[in-house]
């Protein structure tokens, strides 16, 4: 288990660090990623009092019943804009799906742009006037701390430090306000069910906010799994299938899972909120031709983020 590398980095490091800071920091997230895929992040722009607002709204959210929640789930959405009800994900390759609800909000286009065209509205939550200014809140700070990182990323791959700017500006980027909710009678659960199933993720980065218990685990190359803990108000980082993709397994979409409590704890509630950091749709994830060498053949066929996204929704079951 000594093998898992999971570093705690300070991103004020490479925002405002000196040239031997800033390579450090590319350095060290670059290995990471090689290795792990995950690391953790502090100073990313995110203060407590914003996280707890934050965490405040989403339990009020999810407590609110059924039926209310019910009428923000919009068919032919595929679970990209508000309310995902219990039941409906399953990861890739599972039978029983996901102990969880959810609610998705996306890309907020201001500066005219006609991608504005492609993307739904966010749905506004009535009931809980703080909930839509809290979380856009949230979403264009995570936004931020994850371009930086990917400015980082882009120098540890040799490309100008620029290179996913834009890209990622105005992208298809999803925050998404997860309830994992009790498990009142655990013997009448499907065999293989459990709280988030093992999966990749789809997008190129995961930006994390906390989460309010245990839970998250990697497997590592050894093929063991390891319990995955954040400090305080750090964000824990991930590689996703995009990035993955893009840089030919260079760096590394690790799978991790959300395994369900011990069994005194199954009456509680989880709650966790992952930011899932993708590009415009028109983005080319073609291998880098510098991640293709004699020992590194090129494993993944040409395709867009769009093409991409479209195909793996349908796998975990959100579009038809």
């Amino acid at each position: 288990m000594g093998t898992v590398n999971i570093p705690r980095l300070d991103l004020n490091n490479y925002i405002n660090g000196d040239k031997h800071q800033r390579k450090q920091f590319s350095d060290e997230i670059g290995k990471a990623f090689n290795e792990t895929g995950f690391v953790t992040i502090t100073n990313h722009g995110l203060d407590k009092q914003l996280i707890d607002k934050l965490y405040a709204d989403v339990k009020a959210l999810f407590a609110l019943p059924d039926a209310v929640k019910l009428k923000y789930e919009v068919p032919g959405l595929a679970g990209q804009r508000g309310y995902t009800g219990k039941g409906k994900e399953t990861a890739k390759g599972l039978k029983a799906p996901d102990l969880k609800e959810f609610w998705q909000i996306g890309q907020t286009v201001t500066d005219g742009s006609p991608l504005k065209d492609e993307y739904p509205d966010n749905l506004m939550v009535d009931e809980l006037p703080s909930f839509n200014p809290t979380t856009l809140e949230v979403y264009k700070k995570l936004e931020a701390a994850g371009t930086h990182l990917l400015q980082a990323i882009a120098v540890y791959l040799n490309l100008p430090g620029n290179y996913f700017d834009d890209k990622v500006h105005n992208g298809n980027s999803i925050l998404r306000t997860l309830h994992y909710f009790p498990i009142t009678d655990p013997d009448a659960l499907p065999e293989d069910a459990v709280r988030a199933g093992a999966h990749e993720d789809i997008n190129l980065i995961t930006l994390l906010i906390g989460a309010s218990a245990d839970g998250l685990e990697l497997l590592t190359r050894e093929n063991k799994w390891f319990p995955v803990k954040a400090f305080g108000e750090d964000l824990v980082v991930n590689v996703g299938d995009m990035l993955q993709r893009l840089t030919n397994n260079k760096l590394k979409s690790t799978t991790h899972r959300v395994v369900n409590p011990p069994r005194e704890l199954m009456k509680y509630s989880r709650y966790s909120v992952p930011f899932f950091l993708h590009p415009k749709s028109g983005m080319d994830l073609t291998c880098l031709p510098s991640c293709i060498d004699e020992n590194h053949p090129k494993q993944y066929t040409d395709i867009t983020a769009g093409e991409y996204l479209d195909e793996r929704l349908r796998e975990i079951g959100l579009k038809k």
